[in-house]
């Protein structure tokens, strides 16, 4: 008989699989319950060393000993004839498959619940410690007038403003932590989503003159209070309140956590009350997205630094309104409201020099404007002052991959992914990232993801990823049920593209319709052109561009491998001012350089 047979007899395979089944289940039953007592991490690891050290005496023990109707006996003891070997291992069958459905059904119980039906692509490790990180959940508004949920929702804003300037102390982004706000959901699953080990929570009840604030920090491994107050106060005491507040989380969040000093202080916004509730009222509509929210915060925005000239974080914010409407409003004039958005930053900067989102608003000026290393500055600017706001990731990984250095452009989409899990704007950048990184599997995942958490149009972007992985009949499924084109023109363009991609020789009609029905996009059509083949018509159409407003990220697609390597590729870097941005902050993971020789893959 054979080696593999006899350990097939023996049952030695059958106990192998019951080991490593029953070592799943161990260990996902240890890992929440470890959990729940906050033990020590070394705990886990040990655990799965033993059970790792285990399996090859398991192994040892089935091919040296036998199940018998007498109990277990040494195999060569055992009389092959009234040998049971078989109905064991049937026996071990059914073991393994119970084991199995039950350890499969804890893993399903236990996944992380997503909001939206759409988990983000896990784009950061998972060993990310939650110790010394908070989640600041929207105060409920516990008023008579549903009107003043922005004034709770502020409270919440600030002292998440507050607590971002404290050293070594990750902090979950505005964004994803108000994706919870009127949903009932624990503050354990909250956490788990999150990835924050402590939750600050609370209400507010506003009344004539006068305020209630109670808050709470949670921590969550162990489910207990760290630390609970009632502030009751004049109205025109807000800021104290904030202080106070802020105050003691810090002080509860020391003793618990050993977290470092509070690096920079927030100051007092305003001495201007009326100016301070209309910048709160902007900032609840603004973090809604979509148009008519957004002009709502332009309005009162605007209307905030008329009451205090010297507003500077309303100025800043009335600049990053404007930064994001033309996403939402394609019959805006980007050019306006980007020259608008960098005379607000300015304007905020002047009065306030540390402001993150301004410099980060600055920074997307520069980009759009392919001033690379004036967008550079002001990206890392905005990181070093607010290292966790997504925002300046966000950005500057959409700077990043606009340059071509792609490995940069994952790492910093990742964080602000990792930092505000539920921003739809950072899961699209993120899908980028992975796309221009040759990654289009996840790069699929993370634009669904944006698309179920709401990003205007992404539902294009993740047709055109289809595409480029060459999955035409996905894509085109996603355009009859997902986009359903209204308009004759958009069913005739999809149509016309499909064609081209199942049968090349209809390429140039599709083409010539770009260029006859789409003449004030250009860009456009030089893509189409690449994508299809003709680099030489993309070429000359690109030859006619204007340097300002246009996005360098879709050439380093694969699609764009063709015109990456023709010789007028290296023109085209010079007269977009990309050469001179390498030389001094690096040369992307496409190009190099010797010399005068510029050459790209």
């Amino acid at each position: 008989m054979s080696l593999f047979s006899e350990l097939k007899r023996r049952n030695v395979f059958r106990v192998g699989i019951a080991y490593l089944v029953t070592a799943w289940l161990v260990a996902q039953v240890a890992e929440l319950a470890l959990d729940s007592f906050g033990a020590p991490d070394w705990v886990m690891k040990t655990l799965i060393f033993l059970m790792a050290i285990g399996l090859p005496f398991a192994l040892l023990f089935a091919w040296a000993f036998e199940m018998t109707p007498d109990g277990i006996k040494r195999e060569r003891d055992v009389d092959r004839s009234r040998s049971i070997t078989q109905q064991t291992g049937r026996k071990l069958n059914f073991a393994i498959i119970g084991t199995l459905v039950v350890a499969l059904a804890i893993s399903i119980g236990t996944h992380r619940w997503m909001p939206g039906g759409s988990e983000p692509v896990q784009t950061t490790s998972k060993e990310t410690s939650t110790d010394k990180s908070i989640a600041v959940l929207p105060f409920v508004n516990m008023s008579d007038d549903p009107s003043n949920e922005y004034f709770s929702d502020g409270i919440s804003e600030e002292l998440l403003n507050v607590l971002v300037k404290i050293e070594g102390l990750r902090v979950a982004s505005r964004t994803s932590s108000f994706s919870f706000k009127d949903k009932d959901i624990s503050i354990p699953e909250i956490a788990t989503a999150l990835n924050v080990g402590h939750v600050l929570e609370g209400s507010v009840r506003k009344a004539g003159d006068t305020v209630r604030v109670t808050a709470q920090l949670i921590d969550v491994r162990t489910d207990s209070h760290l630390w609970s107050e009632t502030y009751d106060r004049k109205l025109e005491d807000i800021f104290v309140i904030q202080d106070e507040i802020s105050a003691h989380i810090v002080d509860a969040l020391k003793v618990a956590l050993g977290a470092g000093e509070v690096v920079q202080t927030a100051d007092r916004p305003t001495d201007d009350l009326a100016a301070y509730e209309d910048y709160l009222r902007g900032r609840h509509f603004w973090s809604r997205r979509g148009e008519d929210n957004i002009r709502k915060a332009i309005e009162l925005f605007e209307r905030a630094t008329e009451t205090d000239p010297g507003f500077a974080r309303a100025w800043s914010s009335l600049a990053a309104a404007h930064t994001t409407l033309p996403t939402y409003a394609q019959t805006e004039s980007a050019e306006t409201h980007r020259r608008l958005a960098r005379q607000y930053a300015e304007k905020a900067l002047s009065l306030d020099a540390t402001l993150a989102d301004a410099h980060a608003v600055l920074g997307d000026m520069a980009r759009v404007e392919h001033d690379w290393g004036q967008a550079e500055s002001h990206y890392r600017r905005a990181i070093q002052l607010e290292p966790n706001n997504s925002t300046g990731y966000l950005w500057y990984a959409e700077h990043l991959g606009s340059v071509g250095r792609l490995a940069h452009s994952l790492d910093n989409a990742a964080k602000a992914v990792e930092l505000d899990p539920f921003n739809a704007g950072a899961n699209s950048v993120a899908g980028y990232a992975y796309a221009v990184n040759g990654d289009m599997e996840n790069a699929a995942k993370l634009t669904r993801a944006a698309i179920d958490l709401g990003h205007p149009w992404a539902i294009y972007d993740l047709v055109f990823l289809h595409i480029d992985a060459g999955n035409i009949d996905i894509a085109e499924q996603i355009v009859n049920t997902e986009i359903a084109p209204a308009s004759e023109f958009e069913r005739e363009a999809f149509a016309l593209n499909f064609e081209a991609l199942r049968n090349p020789n209809a390429a140039e009609r599709y083409l010539d319709w770009i260029r006859n029905n789409m003449p004030e996009d250009p860009w456009a059509y030089a893509l189409e052109s690449i994508r299809f083949g003709r680099v030489e018509q993309g070429l000359d159409a690109l030859a006619e561009l204007p340097i300002v407003g246009n996005d360098w990220m879709d050439f380093w697609l694969p699609f764009a491998a063709p015109l990456r390597r023709h010789p007028a590729f290296a023109e085209l870097l010079q007269r977009f001012g990309l050469v001179d941005y390498w030389d001094e902050y690096g040369w992307p993971e496409f190009c190099s350089r010797d010399g005068e020789q510029i050459t790209c893959r």
